[in-house]
């Protein structure tokens, strides 16, 4: 058996020996479904994680590291579907790639009412919110932060940029640490702009410098690098590495991101993010192994607030 179908299989009995609770809740006259990984105490911090485009939380349980961390360190994680295996985020439908979620759905009001009903019923702490995603649920989480700033601590999008029109509809009541995770060589979200190379891809993306200096501005950050670091290459057979780019800040404001450089439309770790690994390497490019996305993003976020 390859080392990915073990893996596979070690993580889903790890979350399996967990409490899940799997749930729907009604937005809009739709059943909303999600799934809620539970503390062992509560109230606790909640991390909700957000899947990419055809994909649904259940992929975020087996493809990612996810339900390990918060088995270890003792916070709650909500993994919801998409409608149509993917997400309303702000941009409009030419600069999605294929099926959007039906017309009208309200995927701010969707995450909005999980957030307050785990509150609520003291799963979580509502100091202590977070919210990530990958690719479209990248785009979703900077929606929700834009539109919902009031609901989180910090947010984290993986392999997305803004466009035009979901920079001009962000408007947040505050700022939140924001942390963004790109790849230079993403062939659906270009490093530098514009249209991916991929046949799947959209145009009117802006560029990852562009994005970060969104943030930064909404941030009250500076404008230039704090720190360019360079981390360890620990898995040389990746061909790639990665680069950590910090901001000056105010406290509590930080903006930081992770290049991964010659990274595809992945999200960096171990875990396997696809069922057949080649197929996703010619597809959407290299998977870094030198960082976990899901470990730095919950460092990032356990700093806050």
């Amino acid at each position: 058996m390859r080392w990915w179908m073990r893996l596979g299989i070690i993580v889903a009995g790890l979350f399996a020996a967990a409490p899940t609770s799997a749930d729907t809740i009604e937005i809009d006259g739709a059943k909303r479904s999600y799934v809620v990984q539970l503390p062992p105490a509560r109230p606790a911090p909640l991390v909700i994680v957000l899947h990419g485009k055809t994909q649904r939380g259940a992929d975020m349980i087996t493809r990612t590291a996810w339900p390990l961390i918060a088995k270890r360190d003792g916070f709650a994680v909500v993994y919801p579907d998409g409608l149509n295996n993917a997400w309303a985020d702000a941009r409009p439908e030419e600069r999605r790639a294929s099926r959007g979620p039906p017309e009208g759905t309200d995927d701010v009001a969707f995450i909005a009412k999980l957030v307050e009903k785990l509150v609520a019923d003291g799963t979580a702490d509502a100091k202590r919110v977070y919210v990530t995603g990958i690719s479209n649920g990248g785009a979703m989480t900077m929606t929700l932060v834009c539109a919902r700033a009031d609901l989180f601590a910090a947010g984290a999008s993986a392999v997305m940029n803004l466009t035009d029109e979901s920079a001009a509809a962000c408007h947040p009541s505050r700022p939140l640490p924001m942390l963004m995770m790109n790849g230079t060589v993403d062939p659906l979200i270009p490093y530098d702009g514009g249209r991916g190379a991929s046949y799947f891809a959209a145009d009117g993306f802006w560029s990852t410098t562009k994005t970060l200096a969104f943030w930064r501005n909404i941030n009250g950050c500076d404008a230039n690098d704090a720190a360019v670091t360079d981390l360890p290459d620990k898995n040389p057979a990746d061909q790639s590495t990665v680069t950590r780019i910090s901001s000056h800040c105010p406290t509590g404001h930080d903006v930081v991101l992770y290049r991964v450089n010659n990274g595809g439309h992945r999200m960096p770790g171990l875990f396997p993010d696809a069922h057949f690994p080649k197929l996703a390497a010619s597809l959407l490019g290299p998977q870094n192994g030198d960082i976990d996305g899901a470990e730095t993003i919950w460092a990032f976020f356990n700093q806050f607030p």
